[in-house]
């Protein structure tokens, strides 16, 4: 299985890189980032051991997609995009807030709920739903950006002012345009028979103080859907919803003992199921995107990238 887990280019005027927990990120010259997307998976905030083939290309091409179909509403950080698993864009100092917006109560919330909890970031859970109905409402329910190796925290928006993690001007912008893309994420995915059940943005500033989307948006790690088809039958009969997200792979995780807590091991992907795990990716992108998924050559895949973005730059 040719997947890229990890990189280390030196382009020219590279002034440092940082490791997330699926991309890579170089920082150009103080002026534009080269953000590599690898066939890293993460869950429960943990990084699996083996590459998922075509995962980076897959989510970095959905990513790129949405951003496309979303730059008339809300500015984004994209420039360019040289190679299947490679986005350019503006250099931008992040926020340290992930904006998480739920249409459904389904996932984390899903949990909390069972839990017997009926406040989420400072947001109140109306009594008598069940796993994976409406609100009535979208919710916004933020979370502090994690370090690697550290869990994102659920955070109110009360907290985030008080803390001075954003400013309440620049707070107001976030939701507003986080509000933006789900309404357009969830014209979207209706249009290809699916339902845009949660999904978080990330958002930065630019040097010129402009605030933009950065990182993905609506891809099969930062989002949750159902098809549409079938989901209130599903709900009427209390049945499991059809998904597309990785929960599956979160589901098969708790199945084998780990839930990213301590002490806990993660459990060993066979080859098979990498591969199911991977077919799964493309069934997502080809749902998502209503496009048939085109595999990138994978023979060096270092070796494409680090050719691609070359060229770019020289450009």
């Amino acid at each position: 299985m040719n997947t890229i887990t990890s990189t280390n280019f030196n382009f020219p005027e590279q002034k440092s890189v940082y490791h997330g927990k699926v991309r890579e990120v170089y920082n150009i010259n103080d002026e534009q980032l080269v953000m590599i997307a690898t066939d890293r998976l993460s869950a429960f905030d943990v990084v699996m051991p083996k590459g998922i083939p075509y995962k980076g290309q897959i989510l970095n091409q959905i990513a790129t997609k949405m951003m496309a179909a979303t730059q008339d509403i809300v500015p984004n950080w994209l420039t360019a995009t040289p190679d299947p698993n490679v986005a350019v864009g503006h250099l931008c100092e992040p926020f340290k807030v992930e904006m998480v917006i739920r249409g459904y109560m389904s996932g984390h919330a899903a949990r909390e709920y069972k839990a017997g909890k009926r406040m989420l970031c400072g947001v109140a859970m109306p009594e008598g739903m069940k796993e994976n109905d409406k609100f009535p409402e979208p919710i916004l329910t933020p979370a502090t950006k994690a370090e690697m190796g550290d869990h994102d925290e659920d955070i109110s928006r009360e907290d985030i002012l008080k803390r001075g993690i954003v400013s309440e001007a620049d707070y107001l912008v976030l939701e507003d345009y986080t509000r933006k893309l789900f309404n357009r994420g969830t014209e979207i995915a209706a249009s290809r028979g699916l339902i845009l059940v949660d999904t978080k943005y990330e958002f930065g500033k630019t040097k010129e103080g402009q605030i933009v989307l950065i990182d993905e948006i609506h891809t099969p790690d930062s989002s949750r859907y159902f098809y549409a088809d079938g989901y209130e039958d599903r709900q009427a009969k209390g049945e499991a919803q059809k998904q597309l997200s990785k929960e599956f792979v979160r589901q098969w995780l708790i199945a084998n003992n780990f839930q990213g807590l301590e002490g806990q091991t993660v459990p060993v992907m066979s080859d098979d199921y990498i591969e199911t795990v991977s077919e799964r990716y493309i069934e997502l992108y080809e749902n998502i995107t209503g496009e048939t998924f085109v595999k990138g050559d994978v023979s060096d895949i270092q070796k494409r990238i680090e050719t691609n973005v070359l060229a770019y730059l020289k450009k």
